[in-house]
Parts: C-alpha cells; structure tokens; sequence
C-alpha cells in the first residue's frame, strides 16, 4: 500500500516536511501490517496523485473542502495547525486583515491561503510563486516583508531562521488524510484507528512532539 506525504519544505538535507506527516502514517502502517511506501508530492500534486492511482492513501496536511470532497473522501482530522502570516521577529504584529496593507507577503500560488489573502486583506502586496518553498525562499531572499504558512511549516523555518514568528493569525487549519471516491472500507478502517490512538492520546503526543503547540481536535 501507497502513502502519499507532501514536499513541505527542503531543510538540512531531510526529507521535505521534516516527517511530519509521516509519524501518522506509521502508526497506520503499524496497526493495518501493511509495507509502507512513501511518495512524496507536492501540494498541487496532492489530489492527482490520488485520483491517479499513484497513491492509494494521501496523509499530506490536506484540508477538507467541499470543493475536493467532490474528488475524494476525507477522514477524521489527525492533526490541527495554524493558519497565519509570518515574519521576522523583530517586525510589528497585526490584528486585522486591513492592518496588512501596504506589506508585502510571499504565498503559494493557489493556496488556502492566497485564496484567503486575496480576498480579506485587500491592501496587502501578495506575491505569487509555485509552492511553499518558493514563497518561503523568496522571504528568507528579502523579497517579501512575510510569508504566509501554516504552523508547521513555519516551524521548520524558525529552526532555521531565528526569531521569524507568527504576526497575523487566520483559523485553525485540521489536517485529513483522504481515499478515492468509493474506498469506503479503507477509510472506515483510517477512521477506527484515528479514533483508537486518539483515545490513547497518541495523536497529541504527535501533536507536541512535532508542532511544539496542543490544539483540540474538531470531528468532521
């Protein structure tokens, strides 16, 4: 069986995303007995590689919208990170999205989040780029004021880059694993042992061990 992770962000020769995701497909690989192979794609790439049959399950930060819950079936959340922009930590904070403009901000083309930016914060100056390690990039190169992630991305650039912090926080972000349409008893089976390693606290482990922040899980 196939688990798809995304490409979150190249850091000191890891693997993108620092294994993040990967800690939840362990324990799923664990509790089913199955040989684990991981594929890692992007975040454009993420539903494609689903609907291709390149990966049988994806556990790769995605959000549930009712937009892609027309392409696959989501799961119960495994884990929840924050939605924010994020700046060096010497630069001012900011509480309303109209408190952004005039600020440069460096976003994945496409994203929640450009969605989010483009439609809220009207006077801010959003640069555009591919993916989250371009805008991230183009942050660290000084082309942007900030960049617009969600926690854990942000954390791993924090461990590179000191004192980049959270400067606008947007909405809590939970993280689904998803199947194609019609794997119904596959994503009963992801259901059950997200609710039993849930109820072992393990995900909350997982949760502090890798995002260094508790954060309730909503249901879905």
């Amino acid at each position: 069986m196939d688990f798809g992770v995304r490409v979150a962000c190249q850091q000191r020769g890891q693997t993108p995303g620092g294994g993040r995701p990967a800690d939840p497909v362990g324990e799923d690989q664990a509790d089913m007995g199955v040989k684990l192979e991981i594929v890692e794609v992007t975040g454009p790439s993420r539903i494609p590689s689903l609907l291709s049959d390149e990966i049988d399950v994806l556990i790769a930060a995605a959000g549930a919208t009712p937009e892609r819950a027309q392409q696959v079936m989501f799961s119960q959340p495994y884990v929840a990170v924050q939605l924010g922009v994020y700046g060096k930590g010497d630069a001012p904070s900011f509480e309303k999205p109209d408190d952004l403009a005039g600020h440069s901000i460096a976003v994945a083309r496409g994203s929640t989040l450009d969605v989010w930016l483009t439609d809220n914060a009207k006077g801010a100056n959003i640069t555009r780029f591919e993916d989250a390690p371009s805008a991230i990039a183009a942050f660290r190169a000084g082309q942007a004021e900030m960049f617009a992630e969600n926690s854990a991305i942000a954390l791993n650039v924090s461990g590179a880059d000191a004192g980049v912090s959270l400067k606008f926080a947007i909405r809590q972000s939970p993280a689904h694993a998803a199947v194609a349409q019609g794997e119904q008893n596959l994503l009963n089976w992801i259901n059950t042992d997200l609710f039993y390693n849930r109820m072992k606290g393990k995900l909350q482990t997982l949760q502090m061990k890798w995002f260094k922040e508790a954060a309730p899980l909503p249901t879905l």
